[in-house]
């Protein structure tokens, strides 16, 4: 059985929660504040934690910072704020998904889900050298890239870039980080690098780079590749 932890204050959306995620037999541990979460955290191995960031005793911010600070488990945001300073905030300190409040339950199951998902996936050892797709594949090793049974040529730039994401598969990787690793800077007036870089990606590697299917932007906050 999945475990899910929800850290929240609001009792009725607690409530609404717990009845949701039992109805589809999953197991249900609540608190209340950022303490208890990661008491409860400690104690009963969640799967994924389900948190919001407006606590009574401390920003959820700092709960991600604990638990980071000794587990992988997936992290997923459930908040009213919506600005995009908030989000990324979270993000960087290590949530995995942000979902903002008002949700749908459909929605929210299914961010879930995928949460699930990506920690049943395996992950990119560290010696894997190859990555496969529907259209194109990648040779990490050789730094190649072919699509179409022909090499696509990459600017040391994009090849940094794209070597990021895919060594993340499913995880929303922020912008501050992308900048930060790419180009050493942070500030987000810089953030047209990416999307100049990310449109010639694009174009070199998806059937369709007007509705891309591998490299998924999430808007204001980052990308995301999706093998």
């Amino acid at each position: 059985m999945t475990r899910v932890l929800v850290v929240e204050d609001d009792p009725q959306l607690v409530r609404a929660l717990i009845i949701n995620l039992q109805a589809r037999r999953y197991g249900v541990d609540a608190a209340p504040d950022g303490a208890t979460a990661l008491r409860l955290a400690a104690a009963r191995q969640p799967d994924v934690v389900m948190l919001d960031l407006g606590l009574p005793d401390m920003d959820g911010v700092e709960v991600i910072k604990g638990l980071r600070s000794w587990t992988r488990v997936p992290i997923l945001v459930l908040s009213a704020r919506q600005a995009s300073e908030e989000k990324v905030a979270a993000l960087d300190a290590g949530a995995d998904d942000y979902v903002t409040k008002p949700f749908s339950m459909d929605e929210l199951l299914a961010r879930l889900r995928a949460a699930v998902r990506r920690t049943e996936d395996v992950p990119l050892a560290t010696g894997t050298t190859r990555v496969e797709t529907a259209d194109f594949s990648i040779d990490l090793l050789a730094r190649k890239v072919r699509k179409d049974s022909r090499d696509i040529r990459l600017t040391p730039t994009e090849w940094h870039l794209l070597e990021i994401l895919i060594t993340n598969p499913g995880r929303l990787i922020t912008q501050k980080h992308l900048l930060q690793e790419v180009w050493g800077v942070t500030q987000g007036n810089k953030t047209n690098y990416l999307r100049v870089y990310m449109a010639q990606l694009r174009r070199k590697l998806e059937a369709d780079p007007a509705h891309p299917r591998y490299l998924i932007t999430e808007p204001g906050m980052g990308y995301r590749f999706e093998g």
